[in-house]
């Protein structure tokens, strides 16, 4: 076995214990006597509260100290363990009675500043700064991925050639982009719109009200989705080229 088996001392398991439920506060002033006495060396179970359970410490502040008890036997059923310095484990007995704590009625002015003390420091945010110095590394490629990275001094990246936005593209005269359009309908009948953008170098929108002017829009067939100048302008085209 990796571990060593732990044991559990049961000679203790029938005895009856309360248990009782009590604000941090008190668990902590609590504490904070025992390891007084410890400290002291003076008597190992010392009285932190008296009989009608109002705290024996005086330096407490604003944290109550009388409190009313409630005692019920509704309870799930319970067992009380514990462990010692030395690591082990034993079972000091079964619960019976339950206790709830909670401050007296005589206290409820404390009690109350208590509360408010508690959440002022909880609404209190600790911001730390911290200077994070810039120590500039190169990167190592893992093993197996040499070769696979490109080297910065040897290999670029091929820039591709940006498209100039519609902001950017200027409007010619109408006129003349007419004119434009009708010579690069001689080189080809059709031409989809995005070509007629790259050839004419203008905003797309000024484009379509021309050509929704000039030409027809292919739907279907084996031209879909190109504009084909309509039959009048083909035949002024063609006398001008007549001429």
């Amino acid at each position: 076995m990796g571990e060593e088996a732990k044991y559990l001392e049961t000679a203790r398991a029938e005895r009856s214990v309360w248990l009782m439920k009590c604000p941090p506060v008190v668990s902590h002033a609590w504490q904070g006597a025992v390891s007084s006495s410890d400290a002291a060396g003076s008597n190992p179970n010392p009285v932190v509260a008296k009989f009608k359970m109002e705290m024996a410490q005086t330096n407490t502040g604003n944290t109550p100290k009388s409190y009313s008890l409630n005692m019920s036997k509704d309870f799930v059923p319970m067992c009380v363990f514990s462990e010692s310095n030395q690591g082990k484990l034993s079972c000091e007995g079964k619960v019976e009675h339950k206790f709830d704590m909670k401050p007296h009625s005589d206290n409820l002015v404390n009690y109350g500043k208590l509360c408010r003390e508690r959440t002022q420091k909880s609404m209190i945010k600790t911001r730390k700064v911290q200077v994070i110095e810039d120590h500039r590394m190169s990167l190592i490629p893992l093993p197996g991925m040499v070769g696979l990275i490109p080297s910065g001094s040897k290999e670029k990246k091929k820039q591709t050639p940006t498209k100039p936005s519609d902001a950017k593209r200027i409007r010619r005269d109408r006129r003349e982009l007419e004119n434009i359009i009708f010579k690069l309908f001689e080189r080809q009948p059709n031409w989809a719109l995005k070509a007629l953008v790259q050839e004419t170098d203008q905003p797309e929108q000024f484009l379509k009200e021309i050509l929704n002017d000039l030409c027809f829009y292919n739907k279907r067939g084996p031209n879909q989705g190109t504009h084909e100048l309509k039959p009048e302008y083909k035949k002024s085209t063609g006398d001008t080229d007549a001429s």
